[in-house]
């Protein structure tokens, strides 16, 4: 579920971008609410706030969520300042190649693959498929992060859509795989004792 946390900013902006551009009174100042600008504005401001309160029920905020906040701020911001949505377009491909580096750099760095960190606790598997799972996350989020950005820059008019619905029908369509991938082969690991001692 924690995965979806990210997109409630993402569609708070696409309904505003989606608006027809409008004057808004909101404490005493006039305010245009309607397309990309006012939408990343939308963003910025709902980024802070979900973060902040998961930060404030939590504690604290996962990494994850720290860089995707991170890169609201500074994606976000130099779309505000410098009035070029090039740079928003940046966001999504830029955050999920560091997450695929993150994923990658994690074979190399530790003692467990970053999925295993993530999802050990909850769940048993061989080393061996816990390595081809994080090996699976790496791909999706190369394939996502240039997906994004091949849309971005060559279907200027569906971007946002995209942005938006296409990334979170990718997450959701991996994370079924992903569930599927690991039922299958916690009932082989359970129907096979051999395939235990692969964990030691």
């Amino acid at each position: 579920m924690k995965q979806f946390i990210d997109f409630i900013p993402l569609i708070l902006f696409f309904i505003v971008y989606k608006l027809d551009p409008r004057a808004v009174e909101i404490l005493g100042q006039i305010y245009t609410l309607g397309g990309i600008f006012s939408a990343t504005a939308v963003l910025i401001i709902s980024s802070v706030i979900v973060y902040g309160v998961l930060f404030v029920l939590q504690r604290k905020l996962e990494k994850s969520q720290w860089l995707t906040l991170i890169a609201c701020l500074v994606f976000g911001g130099m779309t505000l300042a410098f009035h070029s949505e090039t740079f928003l377009k940046w966001k999504a491909p830029v955050v999920n190649w560091l997450f695929a580096a993150a994923f990658a750099a994690s074979h190399f760095i530790g003692d467990k693959p970053l999925i295993e960190r993530i999802m050990g606790h909850a769940i048993s598997l061989p080393q061996a498929l816990w390595t081809r799972l994080n090996i699976a996350w790496v791909l999706f989020f190369l394939f996502s992060g240039a997906a994004n950005l091949f849309v971005a820059f060559t279907f200027h008019e569906i971007w946002v859509d995209f942005k938006v619905f296409g990334s979170l029908g990718m997450t959701l369509l991996f994370m079924i795989g992903q569930g599927v991938f690991i039922a299958r082969h916690m009932q082989h690991a359970e129907s096979d004792p051999a395939l235990d001692k692969t964990k030691d």
